[in-house]
């Protein structure tokens, strides 16, 4: 069925009869409706533009929505890969720190195993002098309580000091006793 346009009631036309309606009547009738429809339809296209520009405007606001996801998408992805690269680089940076710590850790190590030598060394050196002092002390001692020049130990050792009577090693006490190489030498740390 057609619809009925207020242009297709405005031209209807209806056949005359003698026990009909009141013609004035039909035509007063026919133009409120006229006036109904168009209003209707007016109203109708203006509701139809509303809707138009709705469905424009959200058209809009979901390709915003869309703009707006792709950017969250993009900020959180951005957001991960800087958190990443903070997590390497301070990864790296401990890794660094670690590394220079034991080597310093080393350094101090081998300045430590070095003083310990230094140390022992003088320690050596230390008895190696009290030893030598010690022995130059007894010689002189023992040619103190002798009362004669210091007798070292290779002439007390030598056969032909043994032959010797007193008054030989006398003389040779009153010589005087050329320059040895068997000089005793104290080193003082």
């Amino acid at each position: 069925m057609e619809k009925i346009t207020p242009i297709d009631i405005q031209h209807k036309s209806f056949k005359k009869a003698l026990q009909g309606y009141d013609r004035a009547e039909v035509d007063a009738f026919l133009d409120e409706i006229i006036e109904t429809l168009e209003d209707g339809a007016q109203h109708r296209a203006a509701l139809e533009a509303e809707v138009g520009d709705l469905k424009e405007r959200i058209s809009h606001f979901k390709a915003m929505e869309e703009s707006l996801q792709k950017t969250l998408v993009l900020a959180q992805r951005t957001a991960d890969e800087t958190k990443a690269s903070a997590h390497k680089e301070a990864d790296l940076i401990r890794e660094k720190a670690r590394l220079e710590a034991e080597r310093e850790i080393a350094n101090y190590n081998d300045a430590i195993a070095d003083v310990r030598r230094d140390h022992q060394r003088a320690i050596e050196a230390n008895e190696k002098a009290r030893s030598e002092l010690r022995s130059l002390l007894m010689s002189h001692l023992a040619l103190v309580e002798r009362g004669g020049p210091p007798v070292t130990a290779s002439e007390e050792a030598s056969p032909a000091a043994a032959g010797k009577s007193n008054g030989e090693r006398a003389d040779a006490a009153k010589k005087p006793d050329p320059p040895s190489d068997d000089t005793t030498r104290i080193t003082v740390y």
